[in-house]
């Protein structure tokens, strides 16, 4: 189960979602070439804060880390929160701060009955979040100086209509729905069937590899299990009616007792069969492949490669939702602080929205699919490429995780180092043509 989880977040946001400001430059009367430096500029300002622990409210996750841990908790919690706090810090230039809340914190007041709460959350006319009220400490705190005390966050501001709350909710099953449901919630029970029977297998499997020998004689010399288990390393030793079994034990028998002996018949040969067929269903559930569930590639390079393009369609639908949920969200508040710092220079921004979706325009990259073939997926991405079903920049991303102008110019000062120092170019070899080509 964590397994999964854990293969999910890793896919989706890994060690966080880079920033690609790709602003509206015709909207703008930018060229592009005003354009693409205004967003180099912006992206360096932006690392400049999210790099940084002071992004987090509690000083302890980069604005990378903090969208690791919304994404597993939000699978393991089905939901989870962030506030948007101004904290004002000694030396630090951006005053805006992001909170995390845990899901089980948000949660219906003891003290204070109210009709249109769901999950708390307040709601309005139209099923519309207006509050939410948040418990100071978990709900299922046992300390004795924890206080049971909620407070209430209005959803909006008031004057400004800024988002006060951003909700992390990832798997809607029902209208209506406000909260969030585990990722695990469809198979909690195969998991913890196919746990029991993992452990109920291991015992059966130790219990075979014992190898004991009873001794029975008509006048025994000492208590049953004497020669056997010292009674010090005996697990369950007030127990006379219990004998302990161990690894090349000799016990004694009484007069007129036997033992019968059961063959266990382990290993189980049904054992891995049952397992991987319990596996399959539950990757099914989690729309993640058995191969990618359990990290066991042993399928021809078609099926595997198949197995992989179906999850990624999963991943790329969790990423685009994090990042309309979490990172889009706190990416446009912290353009507006940093142009009302004049750290950024956006003309009309606070004209009207759509001078400001003009200027918050951006893309987000995460983790690369990864190849099984390299070369055949080399091939593949430069065929795009070049009959323009595809863009360099799209594909360095994917392939790689890569800003393709940060490389192309990296590459061009290699290029020029190499001439430097009089280094010959690497010849080109001819291409070997695939055995599938060939069989074709």
């Amino acid at each position: 189960a964590t397994g999964a989880i854990k293969t999910i977040r890793t896919n989706v946001v890994g060690s966080g979602l880079k920033l690609n400001a790709n602003i509206d430059a015709e909207f703008l009367g930018l060229s592009p070439e005003e354009a693409r430096l205004w967003e180099k500029n912006t992206e360096r300002e932006f690392r400049l804060w999210a790099d940084s622990v002071n992004c987090d409210a509690s000083r302890m996750c980069t604005f990378g880390q903090l969208q690791s841990l919304v994404q597993i908790s939000a699978l393991s919690s089905g939901d989870v929160f962030a506030t948007l706090p101004v904290i004002k810090r000694k030396g630090v230039i951006y005053d805006l701060c992001v909170y995390l809340i845990e899901g089980d914190r948000v949660c219906n007041p003891d003290t204070t009955v109210i009709p249109d709460m769901y999950g708390g959350i307040e709601l309005g006319e139209y099923g519309d979040p207006v509050a939410y009220w948040i418990a100071k400490h978990h709900p299922a705190s046992t300390s004795s100086f924890v206080q049971r005390k909620w407070e209430r966050i209005p959803a909006y501001g008031k004057k400004t209509g800024r988002r006060n709350v951003l909700h992390v909710m990832q798997d809607w099953e029902r209208p209506g729905q406000r909260r969030g449901v585990p990722v695990l919630a469809p198979v909690i029970e195969a998991l913890k069937q196919l746990g029991r029977y993992t452990d109920a297998e291991l015992v059966a499997a130790v219990v075979s590899g014992l190898f004991t020998v009873f001794v029975k004689t008509e006048a025994p010399e000492g208590p049953i299990g004497e020669a056997g288990i010292p009674q010090y390393e005996q697990i369950d030793n007030h127990d006379e009616n219990t004998i302990e079994m161990g690894s090349g034990s000799v016990i004694s028998l009484g007069d007129g007792e036997s033992v019968d002996t059961a063959n266990p018949g382990r290993p189980n040969t049904a054992f891995d069969g049952f397992v991987v067929a319990i596996c399959r269903q539950i990757g099914a559930a989690l729309e993640l492949p058995y191969e990618l569930l359990v990290k066991h590639f042993t399928a021809s390079y078609s099926a595997s490669r198949a197995a992989l393009l179906e999850a990624w369609k999963m991943f790329r639908m969790r990423r685009e939702w994090m990042v309309l949920s979490f990172c889009q969200p706190i990416y446009e508040e912290w353009l507006s602080e940093a142009v009302a710092k004049g750290r950024v220079i956006a003309p009309g921004f606070f004209y009207g929205p759509e001078y400001k979706a003009a200027w918050c325009g951006a893309q987000w990259y995460g983790p690369s699919q990864g190849q099984l073939d390299p070369l055949k997926e080399v091939k593949a991405a430069k065929m795009r490429v070049e009959e323009t079903f595809s863009t360099r920049e799209k594909e360095a991303a994917e392939m790689s995780g890569l800003n393709w102008e940060e490389a192309a110019q990296i590459s061009g000062r290699e290029e020029a180092t190499r001439r430097d120092l009089k280094l010959a170019s690497t010849p080109d070899v001819p291409e070997k043509p695939d055995e599938e080509e060939l069989n074709v």
